[in-house]
């Protein structure tokens, strides 16, 4: 079973990728896919260097995530610019480790944990999408103490992903990440059990 696992930034999808993974769900994560295809060395890296400029490299020759982050959150054009180096690479090596994932065990549950998959037009791939949640001002208060960003700083991260009551309507399953781990862990506990039954 091949699921497509998102939310918001803040909303917790860590924490639940954590608890399926426990649980025995093998895990492809899109953002440590996203670090390895830019590791120095890279080609990717060395395209984005070429489009952004030397100074968006820190003095090892790795990326540097948070200052590229403060240029594209409120610069739509230069987000594009970026994804379009980047995604396709991404999205080819999401896919290469869920086809493996599923010949190495057929009946075993794959989940593609992949923060922009709604953005990214991801969705059709997967047979169910679930959406960690949490309103938006949960988000805003998580993401302003755990980055140490400024209100609006963390304003325009959320601005720059889809809203996330929009992805909860969208989604097949909704884990409300605004309760106590337990209750976090307790619903995906039921979510597991429908999946083992189908």
């Amino acid at each position: 079973m091949r699921i497509g696992l998102t939310g918001g930034i803040a909303t917790g999808k860590s924490t639940v990728s954590n608890m399926l993974a426990a649980q025995g769900v093998h895990i492809v994560d899109a953002d440590i896919i996203a670090r390895e295809v830019m590791n120095p060395g890279q080609p990717l890296l060395a395209a984005v260097a070429d489009r952004f400029g030397p100074e968006f490299l820190l003095p090892e020759g790795g990326l540097d995530r948070r200052r590229m982050a403060e240029h594209i959150f409120n610069r739509p054009e230069e987000r594009e610019a970026l994804n379009a180096i980047v995604h396709p690479a991404i999205r080819a090596e999401i896919r290469r480790q869920v086809d493996a994932a599923e010949a190495a065990d057929p009946t075993g549950i794959v989940a593609a944990d992949i923060p922009l998959l709604y953005e990214s037009g991801l969705e059709g791939l997967y047979e169910k999408i679930v959406v960690v949640y949490v309103p938006r001002a949960v988000q805003l208060e998580r993401l302003t103490m755990r980055d140490g960003l400024a209100p609006e700083q963390a304003e325009g991260r959320l601005n720059a992903q889809l809203d996330i009551e929009e992805k909860k309507r969208r989604a097949d399953f909704v884990i409300d990440n605004s309760g106590t781990l337990e209750e976090t862990q307790r619903q995906v506990g039921v979510l597991l059990e429908q999946w083992v039954a189908r």
